[in-house]
């Protein structure tokens, strides 16, 4: 079911869509809108908004109605929890505009964000492909200072000196980049998407971005700047990012399982030492105990070099153990689907 309708873009600006596909963002959805707007008021650019809800079973439909009844950008498709790549495929399908943003239900649009994404694509016309620059939030307990320690790790040679830059495929591995807050071509992003296929017969569990800006960054660059920025905000409570991991496990399987580089060959060695650990675990639990002690410290230690904040230090160094084993067990499902749909073949 869709309600409401889009409106032109302003002015000498490309005509733009946003896609938001949300399942049980009850509490987030419509901060998530109002910042999206406040940002393309301070733009001076009309957007169609294009909500996907993938088969909520919270408030979020009936929010979704009321922002719809105050705001006619605001498009509404309703459809059965089929995955966040089936939502912003059929978003993308719906939209009206040639550029289209991505954004998730938990990421907050910085206020200028999208006046300078306006600037550049109609300065830059080559600049076609946008990442957006998202930091993690710290107000949310140890969880979002975990995430955001991961990533100060992980593409310390971009934070550690952030501006604009742009990497294709092949330093595709070594720079942020993910469709929480992503701005594309629509033709660039249907195309992507009709390229995507993934390891795992249940699309629920598919990889919803490596797979495709894989494809995009082997055609165009993707651009880059902290002025193009969002906040994304983590979840809140022990069993909420415990989910959230085991379920980012099985779709990093997806992601990278089939793609060679730097984040394979990490993860690859990752579950070598794992299994290699097993006996240990099982024969001397004291010196496990004391290996795991010292793999926390060197975690966080790591951070701290990296750039992070002390506060991110200590919650890698404390929640690695169980990241490790819900993220895991996620990888564990994800061989699994992905030898499961090999062996129907």
């Amino acid at each position: 079911m869709r309600t409401g309708k889009s409106l032109e873009a302003g002015l000498g600006a490309p005509a733009l869509s946003v896609v938001i596909p949300v399942f049980n963002e009850q509490d987030w959805i419509a901060r998530s809108i109002d910042a999206l707007q406040s940002a393309l008021e301070n733009a001076h650019w009309s957007a169609q908004i294009v909500v996907v809800d993938d088969g909520s079973t919270d408030d979020t439909p009936h929010r979704l109605k009321q922002l719809a009844a105050r705001n006619p950008r605001i498009c509404i498709i309703r459809q059965e929890n089929r995955g966040r790549f089936s939502a912003r495929l059929a978003g993308i399908e719906a939209c009206t505009g040639d550029r289209v943003l991505l954004v998730d239900s938990r990421v907050i649009v910085h206020p200028e964000a999208l006046a300078y994404l306006r600037q550049q694509l109609s300065e830059n016309p080559p600049r076609r492909v946008w990442n957006g620059h998202v930091h993690v939030d710290s107000i949310g307990g140890p969880y979002g200072d975990f995430w955001a320690g991961l990533v100060a790790v992980a593409w310390r040679r971009y934070f550690a000196n952030p501006t604009c830059t742009s990497y294709s495929l092949d330093e595709f591995d070594r720079y942020p980049k993910g469709t929480g807050f992503f701005c594309a071509p629509r033709d660039l992003l249907l195309a992507a998407a009709g390229s995507f296929t993934s390891l795992f017969s249940d699309g629920r569990y598919a990889s919803d971005d490596t797979r495709m800006l894989r494809w995009i960054a082997s055609r165009e660059s993707i651009n880059l700047s902290p002025s193009f920025s969002a906040t994304y905000h983590s979840r809140d409570a022990l069993g909420k990012f415990l989910t959230h991991a085991f379920f980012r496990g099985t779709t990093f399987v997806d992601g990278y399982l089939d793609s060679p580089g730097p984040v394979r060959r990490v993860a690859g060695l990752a579950t070598i030492l794992g299994t290699a650990a097993m006996p240990l675990i099982a024969k001397r639990p004291r010196s496990a105990l004391v290996v795991a002690a010292t793999a926390c410290g060197a975690a966080g230690l790591a951070v701290h070099l990296s750039g992070g904040t002390a506060r991110q230090s200590r919650a890698v160094a404390s929640l690695l153990p169980l990241f490790v084993l819900s993220f895991g067990a996620g990888v564990a499902r994800g061989l699994g689907l992905a030898v499961g749909r090999m062996l129907r073949r």
